[in-house]
């Protein structure tokens, strides 16, 4: 089957995501001692996943193999070695990996399987332990996957998904947001994001918006989650980008006149390659509290920064979503970008 433009472009966000945060929060660059670079970006077992560097070669051609065993075997070894939920892997593979279901083939159960036990512990845990830290996150990250694993390959609503959206919405915080940690980009840097995830992981669940259209408790919630997103003072333009990723799939969040401003916003930050950086979206102090700003502008190529396949693969995937056209010369340019740019590994 041939890979369409929306398929490859999800595998290509989802790839980059784990590779461009790895790379992130190893880079020694800022640092006033010297720290020496991992030798594996995931390791456990047989599973041996070399640390993502500037200089791994680029492949001559597209790899559907390569890049999909990179996501299995990445999110497989950070299960089974941190027994935890992550944005930047095991939970950013559940997120997106089943949408290619129709083309990839099923995904392995592993890591719902991993989720699910997860679930249970999360339901046996105490409200205000349920509130610290990155736990309100990680149940946000728990419901989305396996509200993607419903839609796109059962096509069925579960119990556990319909427990784990209960859940989630039990930790909500009274603003109508999900607490994060305010410190590593992209993913943990904010509630916003946190919150998109949210919005995405309601409206994606099958059936699951017929649910809260008739439960005024589960209404209640989701209004308040729409109007936070509404009513936040977005501090970069990622968090904008993210905004009108999740008003795609959430009627009525913003209006004609915003959705224009931001599509704008994010054509001008296009690069003549064809890609985009996700640098060229925030200051660095910007970020979270603003504790990687001065690691961030360390780095050798600050004032011009590259384009990088994270910002290229999310920000053509949430232009596709907003209805701009495959054949659209700026999404095509995008396109021959990512095709170009894939890594020996299977990663951008």
């Amino acid at each position: 089957m041939p890979l369409s433009l929306s398929r490859f472009l999800q595998l290509a966000h989802i790839l980059s995501v784990t590779c461009y945060f790895h790379s992130t929060i190893t880079s020694g660059a800022a640092d006033t001692k010297a720290i020496a670079p991992p030798k594996f970006q995931y390791a456990h077992k047989e599973i041996n996943i070399p640390a993502a560097t500037s200089g791994e070669k680029k492949r001559r051609e597209f790899s559907l193999k390569h890049a999909l065993d990179y996501l299995e075997n990445g999110a497989k070894a950070w299960t089974r070695e941190r027994k935890c939920i992550a944005c930047h892997t095991n939970a950013s593979y559940l997120l997106t990996r089943p949408a290619l279901t129709t083309f990839a083939g099923k995904p392995d159960s592993e890591i719902r399987d991993f989720f699910v036990s997860e679930l249970e512990k999360f339901q046996k845990t105490g409200p205000a332990a349920l509130q610290r830290g990155l736990t309100p996150t990680k149940v946000v990250y728990l419901a989305a996957g396996l509200a993607e694993w419903d839609a796109h390959v059962t096509g069925t609503l579960s119990h556990e998904t319909k427990a784990a959206l209960r859940l989630m919405l039990a930790v909500q915080s009274k603003d109508g947001s999900w607490g994060n940690l305010d410190c590593w980009p992209p993913h943990e840097s904010s509630s916003f994001q946190s919150t998109t995830v949210a919005a995405m992981a309601l409206t994606t669940a099958p059936g699951w918006m017929d649910e809260v259209q008739t439960d005024k408790t589960l209404n209640t919630s989701f209004e308040k989650m729409k109007n936070y997103l509404r009513s936040s003072e977005l501090p970069h333009d990622y968090a904008r980008l993210l905004l009108l990723w999740s008003a795609t799939q959430t009627p009525g969040l913003i209006t004609k006149e915003q959705k224009n401003k931001i599509q704008q916003i994010v054509w001008q930050h296009q690069h003549s390659d064809g890609g985009w950086s996700i640098r060229d979206f925030s200051k660095p102090e910007k970020w979270g509290k603003g504790n990687r700003a001065e690691k961030l502008r360390a780095e050798p190529d600050f004032s011009k920064p590259a384009s990088d396949g994270h910002m290229t693969g999310l920000s053509v995937l949430v232009m596709r979503a907003c209805g701009v056209p495959s054949d659209d010369p700026r999404i095509r340019k995008a396109t021959t970008w990512l095709l170009n740019n894939q890594r020996e590994s299977g990663r951008w």
